[in-house]
């Protein structure tokens, strides 16, 4: 066996490795792995193959698996360490146009239709986070809808070691955070005559003062809200919108978020039928930095 044949042999092998087929599509080295590659330089020469240098930051592989992703690390995430990688999520990236040809400018999106926002539309990170509106009456975190999720498949019970409160293909779980604010409306168990928007003139449009200046009195104490805010602007003229835009108005889900029943003064002792496994505190993870004065953390 010659050492040139060993060589080429050698060469073929390579081009089928993980690291060969990078090669393969990403330089002119093994397009075609039946030629033989050049005869070896003199041993004075500079190596064939230079060693890699220190990556820096770490590979995406290795970022992907970091601690960080999963729980308990994921917990007490910042935002900075999370945009430090994901920063692409705070940047306005909507179409001016639907691919169908409809300019954004000239249709309305499902989240537009209720007073409280403003301006054009926007992509889901920066509604969220960046709108002069979410920085008023919101102080959500990164870590608030992102609780960590299994790279591997995203799949509960899938391994051994599998987080077990995944939701299938899901990087949030929707149904812990998004339908906190995006449920819909349960008026039924309101006593009220019909959905909101249809009857909100009769009650002034003010949904403290027709009802919560002695219902549910104690509310949106939880960290990821300014809750201060949120009731100066409920308690102005049409604030029921904003009590709407996150009770029924901006409703994705078909069902209504079973919100946990604080007590407040002068809680009636008879449980309606309707609250009975209603929890009576929230999420500890929500109550435990809690911020009733809404100022930002």
């Amino acid at each position: 066996m010659s050492a040139s044949w060993f060589r080429a042999l050698l060469y073929k092998l390579m081009c089928v490795t993980s690291a060969g087929l990078l090669a393969a599509f990403g330089t002119a080295g093994c397009k075609d792995a039946t030629s033989p590659p050049a005869p070896v330089a003199a041993a004075t020469s500079a190596p064939a193959f230079a060693a890699p240098a220190e990556v820096t930051p770490a590979s995406y592989q290795a970022a992907k698996y970091d601690p960080i992703h999963f729980k308990p690390a994921i917990e007490q995430a910042t935002d900075q360490q999370c945009l430090a990688c994901h920063a692409e999520v705070l940047k306005p990236s909507v179409r001016k146009a639907s691919p169908a040809g409809l300019e954004a400018a000239a249709a309305k999106a499902w989240y537009q239709r209720i007073s409280t926002y403003e301006g054009e539309q926007d992509t889901l990170h920066r509604r969220h986070l960046e709108t002069p509106y979410a920085k008023q009456v919101m102080n959500l975190r990164c870590t608030t809808c992102h609780q960590g999720s299994d790279p591997r498949d995203q799949a509960p019970g899938s391994s051994a070691t599998a987080q077990a409160d995944l939701t299938l293909r899901k990087t949030v779980k929707p149904e812990a955070t998004c339908l906190m604010c995006h449920g819909q409306m349960n008026w039924p168990v309101m006593g009220l005559p019909g959905p909101w928007a249809e009857f909100k003139e009769p009650f002034q449009n003010n949904c403290v003062v027709a009802c919560h200046t002695v219902q549910r009195t104690v509310r949106h104490q939880v960290n990821y809200l300014n809750a201060q805010a949120i009731e100066e602007l409920a308690a102005k003229t049409d604030g029921g919108d904003v009590c709407f835009g996150c009770h029924g108005g901006r409703a994705w889900y078909r069902v209504a978020y079973p919100y946990p029943r604080h007590p407040w003064p002068d809680m009636p002792d008879d449980v309606p039928e309707w609250a009975k496994n209603r929890p009576t505190k929230s999420e500890a993870r929500f109550i435990a930095v809690a911020n009733p004065a809404g100022e930002k953390q």
